[in-house]
């Protein structure tokens, strides 16, 4: 006997991550360098930063990745972008904690990522000056630098 059209049964001991929307939370786009004249490569600032939260129902949750990229040509400002992308996850089958956070700071973002990265390219492009590729970013290494942060931060700091 066949089940097609019955979706198949996730593993029930598995977790199971599924991104249920996502959007534009923020978007700042300034640009005092659009008639400056570039003749060499912009120093460019990347600041990444991630947030998760669970929302009303017990499974869901909002993971919103921020990026802010400043770039400046000879110490003269060229534009400063600031996103922030969010994403509504439904996460189950995870019963911990840790276990929640370690999905929703490495793989949740690792999922939102390529939509970032097309809109700084687009918005930096459409501000006049050459799209901006941002490179791949590890957030496994962000988690464990988050992670190493917390367990050397003195204690009641956040």
């Amino acid at each position: 006997m066949s089940n097609e059209g019955t979706p198949a049964p996730a593993n029930p001991g598995m977790p199971n991550l599924q991104v249920v929307g996502q959007y534009i939370k923020d978007l700042s786009f300034e640009n005092p360098g659009a008639t400056a004249n570039i003749a060499d490569r912009p120093q460019i600032e990347l600041a990444v930063d991630l947030n998760a939260a669970r929302l009303a129902e017990q499974d869901m949750f909002e993971v919103e990745l921020k990026i802010r990229v400043d770039a400046k040509n000879d110490g003269k400002p060229l534009f400063l972008l600031e996103v922030a992308y969010a994403g509504i996850f439904r996460l189950s089958n995870v019963m911990d904690t840790a276990t929640q956070q370690m999905i929703l700071l490495i793989q949740a973002p690792h999922m939102l990522f390529p939509f970032v990265r097309r809109i700084v390219s687009d918005v930096v492009r459409d501000g006049g000056m050459p799209p901006l590729m941002i490179e791949p970013i590890d957030f496994m290494q962000l988690y464990q630098a988050r992670v190493a942060q917390a367990t050397t931060a003195p204690q009641g700091t956040a």
